[in-house]
C-alpha cells in the first residue's frame, strides 16, 4: 500500500513534481554543456556535439511514437463497440 500511498502523494502534489522535474532536466542539460563532465570527443556525429541533443531526440521520438499510434489505431485498428454483438 506504500505505493499506493506514493501515488496519491504525487496527484496531489502535480504542480510540484512537474517543476521538479523541469528543474532536475535543466540541470542534466546544464551539466551536459560542461566538458568537465562529459567528454563528447568521441561522439559519432556533428549533432551529438550539441548540449542536450539526445534530451531532445528522446522527446521528439516519443511524440512522433504517440502520433504514429494514434493516426495508426484510427486507420482501422480500433473498432466499434459493439463489433462483437452482432
Amino acid at each position: 500500500m506504500n505505493l499506493l500511498r506514493l501515488i496519491q502523494f504525487l496527484r496531489a502534489h502535480l504542480k510540484t513534481v512537474i517543476w521538479v522535474c523541469l528543474v532536475v532536466l535543466v540541470l542534466l542539460i546544464a551539466a551536459d554543456a560542461i566538458p568537465a563532465i562529459v567528454d563528447k570527443h568521441h561522439a559519432h556525429t556533428k549533432p551529438e556535439h550539441i548540449p542536450g541533443f539526445w534530451a531532445a531526440f528522446g522527446f521528439v521520438a516519443c511524440v512522433v511514437i504517440v502520433y504514429v499510434s494514434k493516426w495508426f489505431g484510427h486507420s482501422g485498428i480500433m473498432t466499434r463497440e459493439d463489433y462483437y454483438d452482432e
